[in-house]
């Protein structure tokens, strides 16, 4: 994901190298999550679920393997994703930088694990211009 604007300053300088070697050196190029590997492109069914080339199995939004479905074929309606990973903090304090404290995640489980701060940013703006619009155009309907 990303690095905002404001919150570049909490990152320390060597934070490239250091994602690099969280995400390709410990997790292997994959997400430690699920499971799903960078820079492929999967399909998955929306759900989590996933196929993995690899194994010729599904796997599960948490990396599990599921014997239950049938692989894919022309009647499975399947969405195409290219995968990229980033190094996730745990406690979502971008200061804390330890090894224990960063994981890496693809695209889908860092947006999962950030979920609860994704709403609350989202009540901010939602409130920033509701304000605005009371302050400078009355009632904001």
């Amino acid at each position: 994901m990303p690095i905002r604007r404001q919150h570049r300053y909490f990152y320390p300088i060597d934070w490239q190298e250091l994602s690099n070697v969280i995400r390709f050196g410990r997790a292997k190029g994959c997400c430690e999550r699920c499971g799903r590997p960078h820079g492929r492109t999967v399909a998955h069914l929306g759900d989590g679920r996933w196929w993995d080339t690899d194994r010729d199995a599904w796997r599960s939004g948490r990396g599990r393997v599921l014997r239950s479905l049938a692989p894919p074929s022309s009647e499975t309606p399947v969405q195409l994703t290219k995968v990229s990973l980033s190094t996730a903090h745990l406690d979502h304090d971008l200061g804390n930088n330890a090894s224990r404290n960063l994981k890496a995640l693809c695209q889908r489980c860092h947006m999962l694990h950030n979920k609860l701060e994704h709403v609350r940013q989202r009540r901010i703006t939602y409130r920033k211009k509701r304000a605005l619009g009371d302050l400078f155009l009355g009632r904001y309907v």
